[in-house]
């Protein structure tokens, strides 16, 4: 077979280590499949380009790995723009390659399949990284800048797109594929290591906000954290670091009263690999994050370290690099600072300004963790997810994450369960979504059936928009739009052969769940939702 630029890009991802795919073949990107069938990478068919970008997403977080995708010219490109927006909200690794139209037709403006005007420029908007190959000879330093960037930087989506002329070329004269080293992460300096260690020494009630960028460090926070004697409040995408049962550990969301009254009390504040943004530290947009006369910050992105509150110190570095750096100097002797103490009563009182609803919600993802604590949680913007957003404590570091954060879509749920029960085919995943949601996306219900996923598909059913009829009732507004009829789910399960079982009751939900545990399948749970309201 003729090597082409197409069949070169596949070896380039096998080199890199890429296992799966996520795309949509078309008549624009056909090249992009050749070779395909006969490497190592599976590809997996998303229904629409939303939707795969979704999966890569997910499959990203619980792989720890780049997340790639293969979209067409224009409308292919448009449809993951959503995806990639929430992945660049959130830090995802998302690579995606596209076609574009012959580098002649390019913005010319005259009505090409496809066309559009600038569609790099589109991309370039929800990326950390965007490229357009000129040459064939140009496609292995775009690949390897896009992983470089991955492994030491922010991790945000890149895009690189391949004029249709391009990809047909001969590439028997291209080097032979190779990853190269990836480049270390930013490292503090020894002085500022010193300082942080200086502040932390003299501390009386530290306490630690950890984001997701610290979900690979979860082991050198916890020493920190024990060391310290310093409670670790957890933002949503950090949940799991400390488990549950964890002294020190506060799963509640800084929104609340009661974790700002004890970031305000805490005599030093270390904030690691957590943007301070809104819906982790404001989500009912009553105040931004409070001013802290003593906060230390630690990122990987620079720009990030004074960006929504000022520190006395900043720390341009990896979380885990700077917090092993940390832990090598002297801290003092070990003292007790009322660690388990304050986290404990934190804990008790954020959950009590919850509402009674809110309360029974975070009991319902309590029972699910308790049946299949294995399960990685993937949630969408629906209410027992944002229940869990403000208490609800993961099992593990990476078991909860949702779409309610950040960029904050609808439809997220179902396709990027999928793709994380493809990082992780051992353990069963949890889809919570509601019954408006779930449609956004509703195309992606074949995929789980195309890759024998193990997948609990729970449908957070209240007939429609029930959080945004809430806010509107709040407001004295006439509710409109927001009472969706939804469709017949136990007809739908059965058209793609699933399993349905309709849930009023926590017990029920027990009995479903334990169904799941038992053997490998993808089982759709309807809850009434009006039971746990």
């Amino acid at each position: 077979m003729k090597k082409t630029l197409g069949s070169y890009l596949i070896e380039t991802l096998e080199a890199h280590g890429v296992q799966h795919v996520f795309g949509i073949p078309g008549v624009h990107n056909i090249e992009l499949y050749r070779g395909l069938a006969s490497s190592r990478i599976r590809h997996v068919t998303g229904r629409h380009e939303q939707g795969l970008g979704f999966m890569a997403d997910g499959y990203a977080r619980v792989a720890r790995r780049p997340g790639v995708c293969f979209t067409i010219t224009g409308p292919g490109l448009t449809n993951i723009t959503t995806a990639m927006g929430q992945a660049h909200g959130d830090s995802i690794p998302l690579l995606v390659i596209a076609s574009e139209n012959r580098s002649r037709e390019i913005g010319t403006g005259r009505g090409y399949l496809h066309e559009m005007p600038d569609q790099l420029g589109v991309a370039a908007r929800v990326s950390g990284m965007s490229r357009r190959i000129g040459t064939a000879a140009e496609l292995p330093d775009a690949i390897g800048e896009a992983f470089a960037g991955f492994a030491s930087t922010r991790p945000r989506p890149a895009y690189i797109e391949i004029p249709r002329e391009l990809m047909t070329q001969d590439a028997a004269g291209l080097r032979t594929p190779v990853a190269a080293a990836a480049p270390a992460p930013p490292a503090a300096p020894a002085a500022a290591i010193a300082e942080a260690v200086r502040r932390l020494r003299g501390a009386s009630a530290p306490l630690i906000l950890a984001g997701g960028g610290t979900l690979g460090a979860s082991a050198e926070l916890r020493a920190l954290a024990e060391r310290l004697d310093a409670p670790l409040v957890m933002t949503i995408n950090a949940r799991g670091l400390l488990p549950p049962e964890h002294v020190l550990g506060v799963s509640v969301s800084p929104t609340l009263n009661a974790v700002r009254k004890l970031i305000a009390e805490a005599d030093l504040v270390l904030a690691i690999g957590t943007e301070l943004g809104q819906t982790d530290y404001d989500a009912y947009c009553v105040a931004e994050f409070p001013a802290h006369a003593n906060l230390i910050r630690i990122d990987i992105d620079a720009t990030q370290l004074t960006r929504n509150a000022q520190p006395v110190l900043a720390l341009h570095a990896d979380a885990a690099g700077a917090v092993r750096a940390i832990l090598a100097q002297d801290l003092g002797a070990a003292r007790a600072r009322g660690g388990a103490a304050r986290a404990a009563a934190v804990t008790a009182a954020a959950l009590a300004e919850l509402s009674p609803a809110m309360r029974r919600e975070i009991a319902f993802l309590d029972c699910i963790r308790a049946v299949l604590p294995a399960a990685t949680l993937v949630g969408d913007s629906t209410q027992p997810v944002y229940a869990g957003n403000m208490g609800f404590a993961a099992a593990q570091p990476g078991s909860w994450f949702n779409s309610a954060t950040g960029y904050g879509t609808l439809g997220y749920a179902l396709p990027a369960s999928t793709g994380a029960g493809l990082a992780a085919p051992d353990r069963p995943v949890v889809c919570l979504v509601g019954d408006g949601g779930f449609q956004f996306t509703l195309g992606e219900l074949a995929v789980p059936r195309d890759v024998d996923a193990w997948t609990a598909i729970i449908i957070w059913n209240n007939h429609g928009y029930g959080e945004i009829k809430n806010s509107m009732l709040a407001v004295d507004i006439d509710p409109v739009g927001v009472d969706v009829q939804p469709p017949d789910f136990e007809l739908l399960a059965r058209a793609y052969g699933y399993g349905h079982v309709l849930v009023d009751s926590i017990a029920a939900l027990e009995r479903a769940l334990r169904e799941v545990g038992s053997r490998r399948q993808v089982r759709v749970i309807e809850v009434r939702a009006e039971a746990f309201e």
